[in-house]
């Protein structure tokens, strides 16, 4: 995951502080210059967007000769070029001549570094969104309840149903107070969550993530976020089980921590069964958020 820091003047100490902004911050949708102008592929086992960087300078700075472009860029923006490596992946994109050549890509923190190096008219859109990014997390990080704020708001705009946006911040306690029994554990590594996350998915839904997600026609976007209502609660069962039965069984390191997530996670697949068998169908369900409204059950 790319990482990177925006300064941001902070009134209260009179001075600009670093703001970390995460990827996982980024919604590509939100820019829109990822949209049609720049290539992308979609990298699978990165489960990323990688889009091209010259596409990204090309349209940025409208020079014909984006290559030359970027070696200048490189050479007048140290910090950028002793990171170049880090940030860039070559990745086969489709070219004008109709095949698939390595090409420089990044992923969707590299581009937004990028522009900050780039003095150009058409830049400057997505300098004021990464200055204002950073300042809410500066806000976020004085007033924690900011952030939930912004979350209810960020839902009701993308149209999800009242009764599930109050279900998925209930959602995210739960998974919070998983992760922190983790954390008792011994277990902080974030890829062990997600190979527990996985572990007690499969358990619960007879799906890895995974295949959750290419099930609902999901890439880069939050499984959670695309569940319906029953879902959500099914998961949520999964994980407030897996929570009280770590406390009580107190696992020591990732064999019995996945032990526990299976058996946690079995609690509500056997939940999940007994319901299909009364419904007569799945409750395993291909809808996403592409129409938010439907993720909820109405009431007849």
């Amino acid at each position: 995951m790319f990482v990177f820091f925006f300064f941001v003047f902070d009134e209260d100490a009179d001075t600009t502080i670093p703001v970390q902004i995460d990827e996982q911050d980024i919604n590509p949708q939100e820019l829109e210059f990822f949209n049609g102008a720049i290539r992308k592929v979609w990298h699978k086992q990165q489960e990323e967007w990688y889009f091209s960087i010259t596409d990204v300078v090309q349209y940025l700075t409208d020079s014909t000769d984006p290559k030359q472009y970027i070696k200048k860029m490189r050479k007048r923006d140290e910090e950028l070029n002793m990171n170049w490596g880090t940030i860039c992946t070559l990745l086969p994109l489709p070219s004008a001549d109709g095949k698939k050549h390595r090409s420089q890509t990044a992923s969707t923190g590299g581009p937004l570094r990028i522009i900050q190096s780039i003095p150009s008219q058409k830049a400057e859109p997505f300098k004021q969104w990464l200055a204002r990014v950073g300042a809410e997390r500066l806000e976020e990080m004085a007033d924690p309840e900011k952030a939930l704020d912004r979350g209810l708001e960020y839902y009701r705009q993308k149209g999800y149903p009242e009764k599930w946006i109050k279900q998925r911040l209930q959602s995210k306690s739960i998974r919070d107070n998983l992760t922190d029994e983790w954390k008792r554990t011994g277990i902080n590594d974030h890829k062990d969550y997600a190979i527990l996350t996985n572990v007690l998915t499969a358990s619960w839904s007879g799906k890895s993530v995974n295949d959750y997600k290419e099930f609902k026609g999901l890439h880069k976007e939050n499984l959670r976020d695309n569940m319906t209502d029953i879902e959500l609660t099914l998961n949520q069962l999964a994980e407030v089980s897996v929570t009280a039965l770590s406390k009580v069984k107190n696992p020591s390191g990732m064999p019995e921590s996945k032990s526990v997530a299976i058996e946690g996670g079995a609690i509500a697949g056997n939940a999940r069964k007994e319901l299909e068998s009364k419904l007569g169908h799945s409750v395993i369900s291909p809808l996403n958020a592409s129409d938010p409204s439907l993720l909820e059950i109405k009431e007849k």
